[in-house]
Parts: structure tokens; C-alpha cells; sequence
């Protein structure tokens, strides 16, 4: 546990001092970015690294905080900290009830679920018109304002989503080294024995299914409060893609992976412009290949490259001995 405190120190330093190394207002609105997409990732790889249940809809749940912390702080001029609050409760609790028959499917058929679940919502976002303005967008969101300081620009914006991101994953690495963690863990990787062993794994499935909706709804309410404007195409099926690329890219299993899975997803568009439309291929490839030579993603792949290359330098040291 020293040790986890060790590392999450020195993240959280690197983190806070991050706008120090790096100028200009574009670079601070894409690492803003990627703090959202940090604690998107972290979300679902609690429910996939850790518990081992894949989702394909978690944009849905992204969306939902979004658009309804949006509707309530705009339309009904809500207090947004309030909206946020109330939000991820009710998404918490709605992916908690939707949670029991779906967690009953396994593998694909659970991909299938989850896939359904989120076009559904997309489709709710892009036709109820009177309320989320449809394929126009929802503009108008009034940015978060804490007693006289208001989140209006790039560098208070970066230390708002940060603190958040850092909070998740403080919460998350606890979580993950608890008895509840290693719960999660032993559904995994055998969830017959763990249901042997006393384990509720029906339980825990849905419960860390509200949890990561939970984390995704803030995340999606603060990228409303940042954004000012959302619109269906940022809550859709490729979203969702994206989500589950950064996760197996930074590591299954590893909190500390995700933020390196959102980092490298969220920077590659600026260098993939000029793909337009097909970035998605682009993303779907680098999973395959991801998968097939780095199973373990760069968290892990990382060192064990460093641990090979260290190897064949000593075999041909000793051969020229």
C-alpha cells in the first residue's frame, strides 16, 4: 500500500505541475480533455480489467451526465454543482437497476446489451427534440463557478477536471487493492469458484456497473460545464470504441494505464487530421495489433520491451566473452 501511495504522490505532483512545462491555451484545452477521457477509461476498466464484464455502451452513461446536468442547470436553472450531484446519483441508480438482467449475459452477448443500450440512448439524445434540441446541439450551459472563482478558462478548467480525475483515482486504486478489488479480481479470472468461495459475484457485477456509470456521468457533466455546447455525435457508438481502445492499449487491470490509453487516444486525432472520417479504422487497428503483440497493454508491454532488449544485451555480451 506504501508503495501505491508512492506512485499516486507522484502523479498527482506531476499532474499539478504540468501546466508549468507546457504553454499556450490549445495545449491546455486538449490536456483538459485528457482528464475527461482519463476518467472515462478508469471507469470502464474497473468494470473490464478488474471485474472482467465488457461494455460497449458507456458513452451512453457519459451522455446522460452530460445532457442532464446541461438540462437542469440551463432549462431549469438548477444550481450545476447540485445538477452534477443529483445526476450521477440517478444514472448510478439506473445503470444499478438496468444492471441485474444485463450483467446475466456474458461475452459477446453482453457486448450485444450494452451496444444496444447506448444506441438506444444516442437515438433519445438526436429525436427528443424538445428537450435535448436534437441534432442542432444544446448550447448555453453555464460553466461551474465556486464562490467568486469561475471556471472560464483553459487553465482553471485544467485544474477543475484534474482534481476530479485525481479524486477518481485515488478512490480507484483503493478500490482496486481492497478486499472488494480482489473480489472483483477472482470474478475475473474464475467467477464459478468465487461463487464457491462466498463471493455474491451477481451483486458485485452491478454494483461496480453503477460505479463506473456513476464516474462517467460526472465525467460527462463536467465536460457540459467545460464545453458550454454537447451534442449527440460526442455521446455515440464510437465514443464507446475509443473508450474500450484506451483501456486495452493502457492496460486492463491498471488505473495508472487508462490515463496513458486516454493520453495517447486523445493526442493521436491532432496528428490523424487528415484521415477525416476513417480515424475509427485507424483506432481498430492499433487494437488488433495492441492485442495481439501487447496483451498487457503499455503499462505492462513497456517494461517487459525494456526487459527484452536487456536480455539480448547480456546473451551477446556473454557471447563475446
Amino acid at each position: 500500500m506504501k508503495k501505491e501511495l508512492i506512485k499516486y504522490t507522484v502523479f498527482a505532483i506531476c499532474i499539478l505541475l504540468a501546466p508549468l512545462a507546457f504553454s499556450g491555451n490549445y495545449l491546455m484545452n486538449v490536456l483538459v480533455f485528457v482528464g475527461i477521457h482519463t476518467m472515462l477509461a478508469v471507469a470502464l476498466n474497473l468494470l473490464l480489467g478488474y471485474a472482467g464484464q465488457i461494455s460497449l455502451g458507456h458513452a451512453a452513461f457519459f451522455g446522460l451526465g452530460a445532457y442532464g446536468s446541461g438540462i437542469l442547470s440551463t432549462t431549469y436553472e438548477w444550481n450545476p454543482w447540485l445538477a452534477m450531484t443529483v445526476v450521477a446519483l440517478v444514472v448510478g441508480g439506473l445503470a444499478f437497476t438496468i444492471g441485474f438482467p444485463i450483467l446475466k449475459l456474458k461475452g459477446h452477448y453482453l457486448a450485444m446489451a450494452t451496444l444496444g443500450m447506448g444506441i438506444i440512448v444516442y437515438i433519445v439524445f438526436n429525436e427528443w427534440i424538445d428537450m435535448t434540441e436534437g441534432p442542432s446541439g444544446f448550447s448555453g450551459i453555464p460553466n461551474l463557478e465556486l464562490g467568486p472563482l469561475v471556471f472560464d478558462s483553459d487553465i482553471k478548467n485544467y485544474y477543475l477536471v484534474w482534481s476530479f480525475v485525481l479524486g477518481c483515482v485515488l478512490l480507484s486504486v483503493n478500490l482496486a487493492n481492497s478486499r472488494i478489488g480482489r473480489a472483483f479480481r477472482a470474478i475475473h479470472d474464475a467467477e464459478v469458484a468465487a461463487r464457491v468461495m462466498g463471493v455474491n459475484a451477481r451483486l458485485l457485477k452491478v454494483q461496480v456497473f453503477a460505479l463506473s456509470a456513476m464516474i462517467c456521468a460526472i465525467a460527462g457533466s463536467l465536460y457540459a460545464h467545460v464545453m458550454t455546447f454537447i451534442a449527440p455525435p460526442s455521446f455515440g457508438f464510437n465514443i464507446s470504441v475509443e473508450l474500450l481502445t484506451m483501456v486495452v492499449i493502457g492496460g486492463l487491470g491498471s488505473i495508472y494505464g487508462s490515463f496513458l490509453g486516454a493520453l495517447l487516444l486523445t493526442m493521436l486525432p491532432e496528428f490523424l487530421r487528415f484521415m477525416h472520417d476513417y480515424d475509427i479504422v485507424f483506432y481498430g487497428g492499433l487494437l488488433m495489433v495492441m492485442t495481439i503483440f501487447m496483451p498487457g497493454g503499455l503499462v505492462r508491454g513497456i517494461p517487459d520491451l525494456f526487459r527484452k532488449i536487456s536480455g539480448l544485451k547480456n546473451r551477446k555480451g556473454g557471447a563475446h566473452a
